[in-house]
């Protein structure tokens, strides 16, 4: 099942409702619609079939999520019975980021951009990799969907983007194995890593992970693939196109550390939550570093995987600047 998050607008203001997606119809389908409409035709009344499907059905994906199996079952109910009676063309929605996380974190897996990314920044990779599937933690706050405008953050002068996959948490998770983590895996979307390399750098040099250099925007979407329609994601083809041309091509082969093992590392005494989105790391092919392609305002980004979608963002221009802090003289 492919499942969203749109925006709706209202008398009093948008409201966000969560969606199935039909691609070869190109609609969406509202999901709180669709099971009041099933559950009145049942016996209920209107103000019971809201309750309740406002319940199984809330704006917070991650909510949904954490329902646990009622929310897909009911879902797929929901969508059997009433699917025409609660449809919108895509073409006609306004998309909002497919998941809600709790937290984002990002690793880095894939064995050939790790190596194209140390040979552009003349280093060697570290041996680290290859101890733990390590990660840094992302602010929720700055994702978004797809068609979404990304200002180009004012304190760049290298905006990057970095074409990933985005794996959605299903449940609690806390001391896995790696094979129970995999079944913990709820589904998968494409998520882009936006990256002000400059600053990265500058953050990297600094010891504690990066900030302003990853959390100005986060692109999730189009949609959530569950693990049993998107089946293997070791074969998985990924692709770059800026502005109609593409720039590049990888796949889903090739990592260091698997899904299963990289969840099963976070949840080692700490608590994942139904929701949380870990990323893959970027594709090989999948950084505009790898290629020498800086984003610009007025850049349109396309990031495409096979049985999952296209995500496509649009660069917009600078947010005003505010402050940034000065150079400090040496103390030490």
């Amino acid at each position: 099942m492919k499942l969203g998050r749109i925006s709706v607008a209202t008398p009093f203001g948008p409201v966000t409702r969560l969606v199935a997606v039909d691609t070869v119809e190109s609609r969406v389908i509202d999901l709180a619609t669709a099971e009041i409409l099933r559950l009145q035709a049942k016996g209920a009344t209107q103000e019971a079939a809201q309750r309740f499907a406002s319940a199984i059905f809330p704006g917070s994906m991650s909510a949904a999520i954490g329902l646990g199996d009622i929310f897909l079952e009911t879902a797929h109910e929901a969508v059997q019975a009433r699917a025409d009676d609660a449809s919108t063309a895509t073409s006609s929605v306004n998309w909002l980021s497919a998941i809600d996380p709790p937290v984002i974190r990002d690793g880095l897996t894939f064995v050939k951009h790790i190596k194209q990314f140390h040979e552009r920044i003349g280093a060697e990779p570290t041996e680290a990799l290859l101890e733990i599937p390590g990660y840094f933690k992302g602010t929720p706050f700055t994702a978004v969907g797809h068609d979404a405008e990304v200002p180009k953050p004012f304190y760049t002068d290298y905006f990057d983007y970095e074409l990933e996959l985005g794996y959605i948490v299903g449940r609690v998770c806390h001391n896995l194995t790696p094979d129970e983590a995999q079944r913990a895996i709820f589904g998968v979307t494409i998520f882009n890593d936006f990256s002000a390399r400059d600053i990265q750098k500058l953050e990297m040099k600094i010891g504690m992970g990066p900030g302003k250099g990853k959390d100005c925007a986060f692109g999730i979407g189009p949609w959530i693939v569950t693990m049993d329609e998107i089946g293997r994601l070791d074969d998985l083809e990924m692709a770059v196109r800026i502005n109609g041309k593409e720039y590049s091509r990888g796949d889903s082969a090739e990592t260091i550390w698997t899904p299963g093992e990289s969840l099963a590392y976070m949840s080692i005494s700490e608590y994942v939550q139904p929701g949380d989105l870990f990323a893959s790391g970027t594709v090989g092919n999948g950084s505009g570093l790898e290629i020498g392609r800086k984003l610009e305002a007025g850049d349109v980004l396309e990031l495409e995987v096979s049985r999952i979608g296209t995500l496509r963002t649009k660069i917009g221009p600078p947010e005003e600047k505010r402050w940034w802090p000065e150079r400090r003289r040496k103390f030490w």
